[in-house]
């Protein structure tokens, strides 16, 4: 009896003794595979980033954007000594360039939290306080004209721009959420730059943002009139006057007739005034355009304009009397019979003034 119970006994307790030791080996596979898996990334480590490659299902079109638009938010100091020798400038510059592709070949709509992004990104690169020392008051030398040192990333940001409002799957509307007045205004301060090439891509950028935001395009008016303004009347010196001029060229060529009274206040308080600055000549010939096109539009402006050259007219400096003759020139080849015969007084006045002048040139032209 005993040797049967303690036979019974022996039997669990081998029982229990061998499910106790079975229940690891159940879990030592895995184990073993990520063992295995870890010998082989030794062995063949991956390049970096390709944990993003390797599982392409885990990020969506968006996560992949709105990453690589994160990572252009990054500003260098290229007055810095490594300058673009950074290969993270190098890296921010061929993400910014993936992205011009991106935008450029897409086929389906931008979602608003890529837009915002995207607008986001162009803010933190693009809006900055330029060099109180860049900004002389007197006359920039032509010959040897600033360049940006940030325009390695700068140039690829506003490429990205431009395609961002050209490109036919980006909501007007909800990128007008975003792109509103403010952004628009800090846009257009940025035609202050020295650097040239900054302000040839941002004649461009104007140009197709006052075509596609219809909405904006009173306050873009708006805002370029209150720039002539300070330019005229408190500032010495902005670098961006030409390439406005250039850009309201065409709109004013695209303004319906008859034309409105806000657009003949345009000609009146922006345009005209435009005459009075020392360096009128370096814009003259965009401002000339662009009151041709008035004149063009409605025939009757030209008594305006020829009254408002006579108001801003030269009294001791000889080389802006001769740029004002060459566009009185060009207006009155426009100028009707009726319209200039109530001007021709004072016109004549001025041009028998012009007959005494000591400098030659000014006493021949009339």
């Amino acid at each position: 009896m005993w040797k049967q119970f303690l036979g019974k006994f022996s039997q669990k307790s081998l029982k229990s003794g061998s499910g106790g030791r079975g229940s690891p080996p159940q879990k030592s596979p895995p184990s073993c595979g990520a063992n295995g898996a870890e010998a082989e990334l030794r062995a063949s480590p991956p390049p970096q980033g390709s944990a993003v490659a390797a599982a392409p299902g885990s990020e969506t079109r968006e996560d992949v954007f709105l990453r690589k638009l994160n990572i252009c938010c990054v500003v260098f100091d290229f007055a810095a000594e490594r300058g673009r020798d950074s290969p993270e400038v190098e890296r921010k510059r061929q993400v910014l360039v993936s992205l011009v592709d991106c935008v450029s070949g897409a086929e389906e709509p931008l979602t608003e939290a890529m837009i915002s992004a995207c607008v986001r990104m162009f803010a933190i690169n693009l809006f900055r306080v330029f060099p109180p020392k860049l900004h002389s008051g007197g006359a920039t030398d032509e010959d040897e004209p600033f360049f940006d040192p940030s325009w390695y990333h700068l140039q690829v940001v506003y490429e990205l721009l431009l395609r961002f409002v050209m490109s036919p799957v980006v909501d007007v509307k909800v990128a007008r959420k975003y792109m509103d007045n403010s952004f628009i205004s800090r846009l257009l301060d940025l035609f202050d730059s020295d650097d040239p090439r900054e302000r040839e891509c941002l004649k461009t950028v104007l140009h197709r943002i006052y075509g596609k935001f219809m909405g904006n395009r009173p306050f873009i008016r708006k805002a370029v009139s209150n720039i002539f303004y300070r330019f005229v009347f408190e500032a010495d010196h902005y670098n961006g006057i030409a390439e406005l001029l250039e850009v309201f060229g065409s709109v004013i060529s695209g303004f319906a007739k008859p034309l409105k009274e806000e657009h003949k206040l345009f000609l009146w308080k922006a345009l005209i005034p435009l005459h009075k600055p020392k360096t009128v000549g370096v814009y003259l010939p965009q401002l000339t355009y662009c009151i041709t096109q008035f004149i063009e539009k409605e025939p009757k402006l030209t008594g305006t304009v020829i009254r408002g050259l006579l108001k801003y007219w030269p009294v001791t400096n000889s080389q802006k009397e001769i740029v004002f003759f060459g566009e009185l020139e060009e207006v009155l080849e426009l100028t009707e019979m009726p319209d200039f015969q109530k001007c021709v007084v004072p016109l004549f006045r001025r041009i028998a003034q012009c007959l005494n002048s000591s400098h030659f040139q000014v006493k021949f032209l009339p």
